[in-house]
């Protein structure tokens, strides 16, 4: 469990396919590694990730054929930077909303452009995700806990303040990026006990 405040921007400095799958070694960028041990995890631009081995200041991890097929990591390459955060510890401030790191889906940049200090961002979700997403409900956006503005058909937007410009990957989006997407928990579970018989 995570909370969507990013901790630190890492970089990818091996990412290796092995058949299907494929193993990655990440840059911490800062993160405290002392404590994380094998089997551990840790969210890598919104993706719950095992680490397999780490050293002082990077971490390894195996990446399945489905994580690849469904974020945007299958599409990433050595240098390319991600948003890292630890698993949630009993206690720890919950500054975000409960993220999971089980990405729903991938959306794309539709639109972007500065509104006073913030970066207004417009992104289209898959149609079937749209359902879930509800203006100032909580989406976590390649691991970024944001509370949506508002939402029309299956695009939504987001303001980016400068704090999340500066401390995270998605001061870097354009129009056209892809961004990992996760809709509130509590969405998906309402929608199950009210389809349940």
């Amino acid at each position: 469990m995570f909370t969507g405040i990013i901790q630190s921007i890492g970089a990818i400095t091996v990412l290796q396919r092995t058949g299907q799958d494929a193993q990655a070694r990440i840059l911490g960028g800062g993160l405290d590694l002392s404590k994380v041990r094998a089997g551990d995890s840790i969210a890598v631009s919104g993706v719950c990730l095992t680490v397999t081995e780490r050293d002082a200041q990077s971490f390894a991890v195996d990446i399945s054929s489905e994580t690849l097929r469904c974020t945007t990591l299958g599409s990433l390459s050595a240098g390319a930077r991600v948003n890292l955060e630890l698993a949630l510890a009993a206690g720890a401030p919950l500054g975000g909303h409960f993220v999971t790191g089980h990405v729903d889906g991938v959306g794309g940049v539709l639109n972007s452009q500065p509104e006073g200090a913030s970066l207004r961002v417009t992104i289209e979700a898959p149609a079937a995700l749209a359902k879930y997403i509800a203006a100032k409900g909580s989406i976590c956006l390649d691991g970024v806990s944001l509370t949506v503005n508002e939402i029309n058909d299956n695009a939504f937007t987001v303001n980016l303040i400068p704090h999340t410009l500066q401390h995270t990957t998605l001061g870097a989006l354009a129009v056209g990026a892809r961004v990992n997407l996760e809709v509130d928990i509590i969405a998906r579970y309402l929608e199950r006990l009210h389809t349940w018989r």
